[in-house]
Order: structure tokens, then C-alpha cells, then sequence
């Protein structure tokens, strides 16, 4: 075996490790996590503020096991990061270690806002006009299987758009692109944010689809300055 077949082998041992570590830290947390998982769901149904139906005999359990693994995902994400930094760190430059030291804790803290505007703002504003909408037709009584999902996703998404003044920050420290760019480009990336803000958007009504832009534009312009810092 030659000496240039080692280190890929030795890569590969190390990743299949990451992995299995991975696993193993996903079961443990999903056991936690299965534990609190009533106090999860009604955090996640409280902007609907009733019940959920369920129609499909195991739909109840379905449903809790797989917020249980959701959770558990969650709860174990900084394990998750230090297996990967552990993986990609002897492999990066000291310059590169600082950058993602800040990106890192900066991206975290911009998914939380967002989860946290997501579920404050814009579920509320969602629920109250789909749940209304033509109500002398349709009567609203939404299942579980379609509600967590739609909750889940929601916010998910709205965390990462969140997360995009430190994702141009680090890849302005790379001299990916510069602030001058981003702020020519401003047109464009209106254009951009309007179309996801209508993809992320759970309604089709303007009102919803303005919340979602207002803090994307506002983002945006906020990530033109850290790379003008960068």
C-alpha cells in the first residue's frame, strides 16, 4: 500500500467514526428528547391555540416519534458541530479556524432569532388569516400530520434565511465577494428575497409575504456592512 493511499484511508476511517459518534449522539438525544416531547408539541400547536385531529389509526404516534427525532437532532446539533470541527479543523488554516470560530456562534444566534420571529410574528399572522379565510365555506379543523410539518418547516427556513450576514461575512473574508458587489447587486437581491420570501410564505397574501421580506431586506443590507467590516 502506497504512502499517498494512507492519509485517504485514514480520512475515511476518521469520517465512518464521525459518523457512528453521530448516531449514537442522535439516539441519545432522541431518548431526551422523547421525554419532553409533550411539552414540545403544545409549544409547537400554541399559536394555533386547539386541538389537533388525527384520522389514521397510528397518526398520534407517528407524529410524536417524529418530533421526538426532530428534537433530538436539535438538542444534539452542538455535538453534531464539534464532531465536524474535529473532522475539518487539522485540515484548515489558522486564519480559517478564527473565521469560523466567529461564523459559527454568529450563525447560531441568527437561526435562533429567526425561529424566534418565525414562531412569534409570522406563525401567528399565518394561522389567524388561513385559519379565517372564507370561513363561512370552509370550516378549519387541521390535522396533525399537516400542521407540525407546516410549523417545523416554518421555521426552519426563516432560521436559515436568518443565518445570511454571516454566511457573506465569512465568504467576504474568503474574497468571495466584496461589499461593493453586494451593494451594486441590491436590485437584484430584492428580486431574489421576493421570490423566497413567496417560497418560505406559508399564505398568498401580501401582508404575510412583506413580514417575510421586511427583516430579509433589512439582512441583506446588514450583511453589506459586515463584509464592507470583513
Amino acid at each position: 500500500m502506497s504512502d499517498k493511499t494512507m492519509p485517504l484511508l485514514e480520512h475515511l476511517v476518521e469520517l465512518r467514526n464521525v459518523l457512528i459518534k453521530s448516531v449514537f449522539a442522535l439516539l441519545i438525544g432522541t431518548v431526551i428528547a422523547a421525554i419532553f416531547t409533550p411539552q414540545i408539541l403544545q409549544f409547537l400547536i400554541a399559536p394555533y391555540g386547539a386541538t389537533l385531529q388525527t384520522i389514521d389509526p397510528t397518526e398520534n404516534i407517528s407524529i410524536y416519534l417524529r418530533v421526538s427525532i426532530m428534537s433530538g437532532a436539535v438538542i444534539t446539533m452542538p455535538v453534531f458541530v464539534y464532531l465536524l470541527w474535529s473532522f475539518i479543523a487539522p485540515g484548515l488554516e489558522k486564519k480559517e479556524k478564527r473565521y469560523v470560530r466567529l461564523v459559527v456562534p454568529g450563525a447560531t444566534i441568527l437561526f435562533l432569532i429567526g425561529v424566534a420571529f418565525a414562531w412569534g410574528i409570522m406563525l401567528p399572522a399565518a394561522i389567524s388569516f388561513l385559519s379565517t379565510f372564507q370561513a363561512e365555506i370552509f370550516k378549519s379543523d387541521w390535522r396533525a400530520d399537516a400542521y407540525i410539518p407546516f410549523v417545523t418547516s416554518l421555521m426552519f427556513w426563516i432560521g436559515v434565511s436568518f443565518e445570511t450576514p454571516m454566511i457573506v461575512f465569512f465568504l467576504a473574508k474568503l474574497h468571495v465577494v466584496t461589499a461593493r458587489q453586494l451593494l451594486q447587486g441590491w436590485r437584484y437581491a430584492i428580486v431574489v428575497i421576493a421570490v423566497l420570501a413567496a417560497m418560505i410564505t406559508p399564505t398568498v397574501d401580501p401582508f404575510n409575504m412583506a413580514l417575510v421580506m421586511a427583516p430579509l431586506i433589512l439582512l441583506y443590507f446588514f450583511s453589506v456592512l459586515l463584509a464592507k467590516l470583513a
